[in-house]
């Protein structure tokens, strides 16, 4: 006799937890901003369609990119609901983020070159101060560290 291999269709809240990785109280945040969907059984339980794996799996990564949940949200909100994302959405996504990934990643690069500088956070310790802000000039720039701000090109 051949049996047939079929998956279940919809998946509770434990099972898409230990699947996907996430602990059980993420996912519910995660529902909770929007980011996935359940339906809920007769005894009123969440079920997760089978497709939630891949869309956990896209937020999972987009955030250890560091993507903010509310620019996750947008990029979801573009995907069909009733599939999981396919190669093509993935690459569509992550192609929108690429530009923001490289300038964090250029700021990064920038702080870790300058961080045991001057900051320029206008607290006229001349006696500690690397870098001499005499006369607090860097205060015509605006408020705070405004050497580590993006565009922070001011010269102490």
């Amino acid at each position: 006799m051949i049996t047939s291999c079929t998956a279940e269709k919809v998946l509770t809240v434990g099972q898409l937890a230990t699947r996907s990785g996430v602990a059980v109280t993420a996912l519910h945040f995660y529902e909770s901003k929007g980011l996935i969907h359940s339906t809920r059984s007769s005894g009123n339980q969440r079920r997760y369609p089978r497709e939630t794996l891949r869309r956990v799996a896209v937020i999972k990564m987009a955030q250890r990119l560091g993507i903010p949940l509310s620019t996750i949200h947008a990029a979801l909100q573009t995907l069909p609901v009733d599939r999981a994302p396919s190669v093509n959405d993935w690459q569509r996504l992550s192609a929108q983020w690429r530009e923001d990934l490289n300038q964090r990643i250029d700021r990064l690069l920038a702080l870790r070159d300058q961080l045991d500088g001057c900051i320029g956070c206008g607290c006229l310790s001349l006696q500690s101060c690397p870098l001499r802000n005499c006369n607090d000039e860097l205060g015509e720039h605006g408020p705070g560290p405004q050497l580590l701000e993006p565009g922070g090109e001011a010269t102490p």
